[in-house]
């Protein structure tokens, strides 16, 4: 008997009987055999783990999935926290309803709706229809949006918040390029930044001109073409969800004085020395799973001011496809799980 069997669900919630019964079952969960390829994915039955004190289990209606999914997969981005030896399980980006709380979490109770990132950047273990998320990771989810909506404004949207607000601590007037304006990052990147009062470019393809300009881009900058060359030195801030080699091509585009955050991967000593010769800011930071911030994005939602676009819904039998369109490298806004 699976613990998501939607009848015995009802009857836990209805008569808060969980936590009595919970760790009798076992849950689907989706088990990353080794690092490498899809292939390596496997579906299993795992048991129902008990909580500790300040954890909340949540009954996962939908999960989202970021390029750092599949890099883990593969043995990169996150993959230290894991342990190919031991159960691995990926995932960091949930939305759904608690089912159970462990003693010393007051913020929540059984019944409530919440989406968050969980344990990033170590084990969040989101490919399972029941997730453990420290309660301090977590917001209530805004009524006004979707599981699938809620599920998509976590990691993305997340990093967007941390690099604008908590780093740069952005400022109405001065001038932001997001670099992949209509992905995952970017187009919450150019949400905030506009709700900021920055004036703010976003590069993408020419398919994706409008659905950047709707999101509150001021300008839009075709990459395909030398468009970027006519913007030398002219912007306060680069937030630069690409890396590599246009870490170059940043640099030239932002003022003395100015900076460069890089986030797919770290910078090298010697991208870090040329910005500095240059008088500009450069570096690489990592999202942290962090509640504020959580409520401040879940605040935005339910005002409106922030929208998570969903270009696509898999199921949870799907997490080769999912991985596969992530991997792509062209999706627009964010792709989601649902159970």
């Amino acid at each position: 008997m699976y613990l998501i069997n939607a009848k015995l669900y009802k009857n836990v919630i209805q008569k808060s009987v969980q936590f009595c019964v919970i760790n009798f079952y076992t849950m689907k969960a989706i088990q990353l055999t080794q690092f490498g390829s899809t292939d390596n994915f496997q579906y299993t039955d795992i048991p129902v783990l008990p909580l500790k004190d300040g954890e909340l289990r949540i009954a996962v209606k939908s999960l989202s999935i970021n390029p750092v999914d599949a890099k883990t997969r593969t043995g990169k981005g996150a993959a230290s926290a894991f342990d190919p030896s031991q159960l691995m399980i990926l995932g960091w980006d949930v939305a759904g309803i608690v089912s159970e709380v462990a003693p010393g979490v007051t913020a929540f109770k059984v019944g409530d709706e919440v989406f968050g990132m969980v344990n990033f950047p170590g084990r969040g273990n989101a490919y399972a229809e029941y997730v453990i998320a420290p309660a301090a990771h977590i917001a209530l989810k805004p009524a006004n949006i979707t599981y699938e909506e809620a599920a998509a404004a976590t990691l993305a949207a997340l990093t967007a918040w941390q690099g604008l607000v908590t780093h740069e601590k952005l400022q109405a007037g001065q001038r932001v390029l997001i670099h992949a304006a209509a992905g995952g990052v970017g187009h919450f990147a150019v949400q905030i930044a506009h709700q900021l009062g920055a004036y703010v470019a976003g590069t993408g393809s020419p398919a994706n001109k409008d659905f950047i300009l709707s999101l509150g881009a001021d300008e839009y900058i075709d990459y395909t073409g030398n468009n970027l060359a006519h913007h030398k030195g002219e912007f306060d801030l680069v937030l630069d969800a690409i890396g590599g080699d246009n870490f170059l091509t940043s640099l030239d585009l932002v003022k003395p004085g100015g900076s460069i955050i890089q986030i797919p991967r770290g910078l090298p000593e010697e991208h870090i020395a040329l910005a500095k010769e240059r008088g500009v800011k450069a570096y690489f930071f990592m999202v942290q799973s962090n509640g504020a911030d959580m409520q401040s994005i879940a605040t935005w939602l339910k005002e409106g001011k922030l929208k998570p676009h969903v270009s696509k819904v898999f199921g949870f039998d799907d997490i080769v496809e999912a991985h596969q369109q992530i991997e792509s490298g062209k999706t627009k806004g964010k792709i989601v799980i649902n159970l």
